[in-house]
């Protein structure tokens, strides 16, 4: 399996593997799918500032995982929130993982600290893979997400790439590595 960064070409894979989370689950609390434009925007949003990265296995996209703003406010640069999608057929080959390794090392190039994971309540296979990567539960919003007539809780877990000082280091955008 190979990593490497996305690309807007890529979107339409990545659409097919996001399509059945959105249709079947409460992981992602869209309602519907997306368009192939709007998530093309997405993946060149993404890279301006942030890692959008693929999993290539046999020349066919089987995850992906990227991350983005925590808050829109300065005083966040140092924060994402980081977001991991494989093949509902792809699952438990270790391809979230490769995924996060890689992500977090882009990360970590850029300056960025502390990583946050916002996860559906009840998503106990996310937890143990963010626990797995050595995030914390740091808060639980209660029935905050309302999805196939019922309300839903929503997890966050956070990571520190680097411990915080008060000696920091500018956030090199991504599009400039």
């Amino acid at each position: 399996m190979k990593i490497r960064t996305a690309t807007i070409k890529d979107a339409t894979q990545l659409l097919e593997i996001y399509r059945p989370y959105v249709l079947n689950t409460n992981i992602t609390f869209e309602y519907t799918v997306p368009t192939i434009a709007d998530f093309t925007q997405r993946i060149s949003g993404t890279l301006q500032q942030f890692p959008y990265l693929v999993a290539v296995e046999e020349e066919k996209i089987v995850g992906y995982a990227y991350a983005h703003s925590y808050k829109e406010r300065a005083a966040y640069d140092w924060a994402v929130e980081v977001t991991v999608y494989v093949s509902v057929k792809d699952q438990a080959k270790g391809t979230g993982k490769m995924l996060y390794d890689a992500l977090e090392n882009e990360l970590k190039k850029q300056n960025i600290l502390v990583l946050t994971a916002c996860i559906t309540g009840g998503n106990d296979n996310s937890v143990t893979f963010h626990e797995k990567f050595g995030y914390q539960k740091v808060a639980e919003f209660k029935k905050i997400g309302y999805k196939f007539n019922q309300w839903h809780d929503v997890i966050w877990m956070q990571k520190f790439l680097k411990e915080p000082t008060n000696q920091v280091e500018a956030v090199i955008p991504y599009s400039e590595l």
